[in-house]
């Protein structure tokens, strides 16, 4: 498709569809909090930043908005008929709490790579959940040929002017919870969010900018909008998977060439210091598609010197285990965890001296294991790892100095990827 024979922005959503779907959702989605950051506009050196947490939306992230707008419009036979989705995560539950609230059947079909807690709590809303497909690309069209077939109502996760409508709601409670706007960061996976929000802000204020955030291993936005024509990726390579998107379609290119401003891209590490940091200063759990706007922000990918920003949490649907690993990588990152390996003397006695010498330092000790033996430790010494977490790089290289220089025992190596 050529750009003449694309839709305009105004002809898939205007601000009155998003004031529209703000008054149909009144009572179902929350306002989520925007919650003012000393520490990361310090950090960035930003005038202020806000965060908006929709991770504590209903079902943890921001799709119900979408999802429920668009199902609340369906005719009374497509009700009857139903609806079919295909989705990984977050789409599939705002659909199935939508059919939920809406009393309207819902089938969702997820990829085998689906994890079983998602797919529990898009069963727990009343969802007919169907595993099938390698890839998500199989669930797509499986769902497709459901909708077909069985005359069902396909439900897509971003490009609909229904469902864009429905996020830019988010953008609406900007305007109104931060008037002094200046900069929104937004995640980009197929661009649903990132298209209503820009419609809201924009038409309130033209001055705020408006920029994406995608992470390098999907990072088909800019190349796109580059180039004014969609451009799809053979793969991603991503550790963000709510935003393992290929490419933009054409809506969400269509708003997306003519009201965001700027796209820019980030590495899985620094999503990952954001999900930890956002766990560490803001309290907040954030999946990590939820971090990525953070990350652009603290790795300096966006000038923001004296703005006022708003960082968009677009969802905090993640497993603990996942989470827990994802902010040991940031605090790696960061230059605040290492894992390092020791050969002590008088094992296990020396335990508690590296256990005293990493409190004394006011440093924290993760774990500490007996290592396997390699041809080149020692035999004379005990091989020992050890992970140390420290409050910056300055202290985590004297915390492992002083370790280094106890009796009976040595610093052999130190990793800083967790």
């Amino acid at each position: 498709m050529t750009t003449e024979e694309l839709p305009s922005a105004e002809s898939v959503v205007a601000l009155a569809d998003i004031e529209d779907a703000r008054d149909r959702l009144e009572g179902v989605a929350h306002r989520t909090p925007l919650d003012r950051s000393t520490t990361f506009a310090e950090m960035s050196g930003a005038a202020s930043v806000g965060l908006k947490l929709e991770n504590v939306q209903r079902t943890g992230s921001f799709k119900i908005r979408g999802a429920y707008n668009k199902m609340s419009q369906l005719s009374a036979d497509e009700r009857e008929a139903g609806v079919v989705a295909s989705s990984a995560g977050n789409h599939a539950q705002g659909v199935a709490l939508a059919g939920d609230l809406l009393d309207i059947d819902t089938t969702i079909v997820v990829p085998e790579v689906t994890p079983a807690a998602k797919i529990e709590a898009t069963r727990g809303y009343g969802a007919e959940v169907l595993v099938e497909g390698d890839i998500y690309e199989e669930s797509y069209q499986r769902a497709l040929d459901l909708a077909d077939g069985e005359g069902l109502t396909f439900v897509h996760p971003f490009d609909d002017e229904a469902i864009i409508a429905g996020q830019g709601t988010v953008g609406l409670e900007l305007t109104e919870q931060y008037p002094e706007l200046d900069t929104v960061l937004v995640a980009i996976g197929g661009g649903g969010l990132i298209s209503g929000i820009a419609t809201a802000l924009t038409a309130r204020d033209s001055d705020v900018r408006v920029v994406g955030v995608q992470p390098e291993g999907a990072y088909h936005a800019k190349p796109s909008l580059e180039a004014d024509e969609i451009r799809e990726l053979p793969g991603v390579d991503t550790v963000a998977e709510g935003i393992a998107d290929t490419r933009l379609l054409e809506k969400t290119f269509a708003v997306a060439r003519e009201r965001v401003d700027e796209v820019v891209s980030v590495s899985d590490r620094e999503i990952a210091a954001g999900v930890a940091l956002l766990a560490e200063r803001a309290k907040t759990v954030a999946e990590s598609a939820g971090a990525a706007p953070l990350a652009a922000l603290l790795s300096g990918a966006v000038d923001v010197e004296g703005e006022h920003v708003a960082v968009v949490v677009s969802g905090g649907n993640v497993d603990l285990t996942e989470h827990a690993d994802l902010a040991r990588t940031g605090l790696a990152e960061l230059g605040r965890y290492a894992t390092v390996r020791l050969a002590v003397a008088d094992w296990p006695t020396n335990l508690g001296e590296i256990a005293d010498t990493v409190e004394e330092r006011g440093a924290g000790l993760d774990a500490v294991r007996r290592a396997r033996r390699t041809a080149d430790d020692d035999p004379n010494r005990v091989p020992v790892t050890a992970s140390v977490t420290a409050s910056g790089p300055d202290h985590l290289e004297g915390t492992l100095a002083a370790l280094d220089s106890l009796d009976g025992v040595s610093v052999i190596d130190a990793d800083f990827e967790a």
